[in-house]
């Protein structure tokens, strides 16, 4: 497989990641649970999430707005309809999006493969009062959301290194 052909699965990559994560944050607006209580939040956030408080509510819908808009930026970057749109845009936005998702799945932003670890093997305990869940939302983390922010930050910054290898050619 070629460079060029690695850098498109990364665009093809991020809007599929883009389309499942807004699905999931459509389905928490209307109602359902997907996922919604192993988000690795502070328990009384985690309590307002989980009574459908108006401002989560509203967060999932402006989450899954923000997908679909990440599906049209990933899709822009290998489409022809997509020389349309700003180049600098489109440069800019997989390689923000691309560093925040690989950070937050490090870690640097407090939760990810780090944060998890040293909270599960003991180096920086939960606090006593919420130890089981925190340990319970640190497992699901390590296993699924920071996996899924890395997946997802490596497509989007293979999309902006495509598109800014295309411009030097």
């Amino acid at each position: 497989m070629s460079r060029a052909d690695r850098a498109r699965l990364g665009a093809y990559g991020a809007a599929a990641c883009a389309a499942a994560y807004g699905s999931m944050k459509l389905a928490q607006a209307l109602g359902a649970n997907a996922l919604a209580d192993k988000d690795p939040l502070p328990p009384e956030l985690r309590e307002r999430l989980l009574a459908r408080d108006p401002l989560f509510v509203a967060s999932h819908w402006l989450l899954a707005g923000a997908a679909v808009v990440g599906v049209i930026v990933a899709l822009a970057t290998v489409r022809p309809w997509g020389a349309a749109v700003p180049r600098r845009l489109l440069l800019v936005i997989p390689w923000t999006l691309g560093i925040f998702m690989i950070a937050r799945s490090i870690g640097v932003v407090g939760f990810g493969f780090v944060g998890d670890t040293l909270l599960l093997t003991g180096v920086h305990p939960p606090p006593a009062e919420h130890a089981a869940l925190a340990r319970d939302l640190a497992r699901w983390d390590l296993l699924l959301w920071s996996p899924f922010f890395l997946l997802w930050g490596t497509c989007w910054t293979m999309a902006g290194w495509r598109l800014g290898r295309r411009g030097e050619k």
